[in-house]
Parts: C-alpha cells; sequence; structure tokens
C-alpha cells in the first residue's frame, strides 16, 4: 500500500516537472523562431498565464513543482549572482550608469505600483 502511494506521488511530481520543462521547451522554440530578441522565460510565463487563463493548464497540474521551485528560488540565482564575478571590470567602468538605471526603475517601478494601488482601491 505504501510502495503504491509513493509510486503515485512520484508519478505525479514527474508529470508536473514534464509539463515545467515541456513549457521551457516550446518557450525556447519560439524564442528562435522570432525574428527579434526576446527572452524564452518571459515567452515560457507568458505561455503558463495564457493556458491557465484559458483552462488549459490547471493550477494543480503544476502545484507541487511550483512550489518548490518558488520555495528554493534563491538558489537558482547563484549561478547568475557568481557569473557577474566575471564581468568585475565592465561593472566598475559603467558603475554610475549603472547605478542610474537602478535608481530611475526604482523610482518608476514605485510611481507605476502606487498609480495602480490606487486604481485597485477605487475599484473595490
Amino acid at each position: 500500500m505504501i510502495f503504491t502511494i509513493i509510486v503515485i506521488i512520484i508519478v505525479k511530481i514527474i508529470k508536473q516537472i514534464c509539463i515545467i520543462l515541456g513549457i521551457c521547451w516550446i518557450s525556447m522554440l519560439i524564442e528562435f523562431i522570432l525574428p527579434f530578441a526576446f527572452s524564452a522565460s518571459i515567452i515560457g510565463m507568458l505561455l503558463v498565464l495564457g493556458a491557465l487563463l484559458t483552462k488549459v493548464l490547471r493550477v494543480s497540474q503544476i502545484e507541487d513543482v511550483a512550489d518548490f521551485l518558488l520555495q528554493n528560488m534563491a538558489f537558482l540565482f547563484v549561478p547568475a549572482g557568481v557569473s557577474i564575478m566575471n564581468y568585475g571590470d565592465i561593472l566598475r567602468e559603467n558603475a554610475w550608469q549603472i547605478f542610474l538605471i537602478c535608481f530611475v526603475t526604482t523610482v518608476l517601478v514605485f510611481g507605476v505600483t502606487s498609480i495602480a494601488m490606487r486604481i485597485t482601491m477605487k475599484l473595490m
């Protein structure tokens, strides 16, 4: 009985991983086909959103693996953070431009969030 339950859980997780990897693969194909630069990860998120909104995909079909990935998201940023160390000289040369971009975009995000919250509060 326990063995059957374990097998069912493992099959469920493998199915969820296959769905997520399939969406990633499709988004990489779309990125390759597009005549302009567009990130496959953003395409994948849009595909998941579209599938969820059209009910082609239900949250329960990817929930366990998605929760695991979200809980361990910090580990997924380690390779990107380490690779930044390879470009220290470029970062030093362009430090003020990077700081300016970070400052301006932070102010823009705060402003847009504030406007969105006001609109949401009025609608509610």
